[in-house]
């Protein structure tokens, strides 16, 4: 397709006054020839086709693209269409498109592309059926007979605007019976059942059962389309989940099996176990700083685990919370201080009832209400810790690069662990002359 620099000034302005007509116009050219016409056009006009393209064949127009155009083009797409479209792409292509984009852009891309294990977006599929509402019925009905040919599935179709946000499921019966110039606005369905990315597994695998649904769109957070989810798919990665969760849970690493080699099941769990040993000889270090006053008064050895065990329990509250604030992306970067502050006051309103609680059981139980005071003074102090550490580790492992999700708890429990003993202890040095 050659054009002058007339047709070429032609094409462009269509294109920047008419972007939705244009970008369908440019779904129905072949391939090679669409690639043409939008490397053509005006970096800023480009991005704006790209978006009103079905997302699957503007990754393909992407990857066919040349490196002129791709570096006009990287820096000037937004975060979660540019994650969209390398969804829709091998491994080859990403990297050459990531290339061009500023490390900035790209550090959020990469976010989102890495969607946590155990959720629906880790087993999503990219290869879906989507038409834009504006659409006919006879032209969405064209469509879906030329991409019958590239092997698309079929069995469900939906409909987006031009953020690409999900509005609604078009039922093929209801296609086929409507009149030929009638929008697909009109006719899809709008109460539309879809999945968030981030979902568990099992929960989601339940919400599908309770519907009897074979297939259920994900979206993103915004509500945008990023794929579909297969029954018999999830099926098959919560039986993965199930099988590599339950190791996990007990040092052993995912991949291993009943009958792996003896230095692979080792190479798994070593370093785990040196680690915990690692924190317990810190903890125990600790109390033996304390060995003269715990000799003295043994009745503050009966406490050390309440102290320890309340702190730990406290610190993996908050430390929940954040993980999943994490992963759910829930966490603007200006607002990290007001959550750590925000777990700070949860764990001193938490340190004060259950420190009550804790004095009052001591003074009933020796009869002594200064023991009482240093267990629930050391219960207030270990909260209020536990609070800040189980909010304020894993942001600060994310943001130096280390999976939190790794290495938070040992370093939550270490800390709750060693404050608490700390806490307790000193206060018992404090008030040791009204303990005897």
């Amino acid at each position: 397709m050659e054009c002058d620099s007339a047709h070429l000034l032609l094409i462009q302005r269509f294109f920047a006054d008419h972007i939705e007509a244009s970008a369908q116009i440019l779904e129905d050219l072949d391939q090679d020839d669409a690639s043409r016409v939008l490397q053509s056009l005006p970096p800023e006009t480009a991005v704006r086709a790209l978006k009103n393209l079905q997302i699957s064949y503007a990754a393909e127009l992407l990857k066919n693209a040349n490196e002129a155009f791709l570096a006009d083009v990287a820096v000037r797409l937004d975060p979660q269409w540019a994650a969209a479209v390398l969804m829709h792409l091998g491994t080859e292509a990403q990297a050459r498109i990531a290339a061009h984009l500023p490390d900035k852009l790209k550090e959020r891309v990469r976010e989102l592309l890495e969607y946590p294990e155990g959720s629906v977006g880790r087993i999503m599929s990219t290869e879906f059926l989507s038409f834009r509402e504006d659409l006919t019925a006879q032209e969405a009905i064209e469509r879906i007979r030329q991409l019958s040919k590239k092997k698309y599935p079929l069995s469900y179709a939906y409909v987006v605007d031009g953020g690409q946000h999900l509005i609604g499921v078009l039922n093929m019966r209801d296609l086929m019976l409507a009149q030929p110039e009638k929008v697909l606005g009109d006719i899809i369905r709008r109460d539309v059942f879809a999945l968030h990315c981030f979902m568990d597994r099992l929960e989601a695998a339940g919400e599908l059962s309770k519907r009897k649904y074979f297939a259920a769109p994900v979206v993103d957070g915004e509500n945008r389309l990023l794929g579909i989810i297969k029954a018999e798919r999830m099926i098959q990665g919560i039986q993965d989940d199930v099988s590599g969760n339950l190791q996990r849970m007990f040092g052993a690493g995912k991949e291993e099996r009943a009958f792996s080699t003896l230095k692979f099941s080792l190479s798994k769990r070593l370093p785990w176990l040196h680690v915990n040993l690692a924190t317990a000889f810190l903890a125990a270090f600790v109390v033996a700083m304390f060995e003269g006053v715990i000799a003295k008064l043994t009745i503050l050895a009966v406490f050390l685990p309440v102290v320890a065990g309340q702190g730990g329990n406290a610190g993996a509250q908050s430390l929940a919370v954040v993980m999943r604030g994490i992963v759910m992306r829930e966490i603007p970067e200006g607002k990290r201080l007001a959550l750590v502050m925000k777990e700070a006051r949860l764990g001193a309103i938490n340190g004060i009832v259950i420190g009550v609680v804790t004095a009052a059981v001591a003074w009933v139980w020796y009869g002594n209400p200064y023991l009482g005071l240093v267990i629930g003074l050391g219960m207030l102090i270990n909260l209020v810790c536990a609070g800040i550490s189980g909010s304020s580790i894993p942001l600060l492992m994310k943001k130096i690069g280390i999976d939190p999700a790794q290495s938070s708890s040992i370093i939550l429990t270490t800390v709750t662990d060693v404050v608490g003993f700390v806490a307790f202890l000193g206060l018992a040095v404090l008030f040791q002359d009204y303990l005897v």
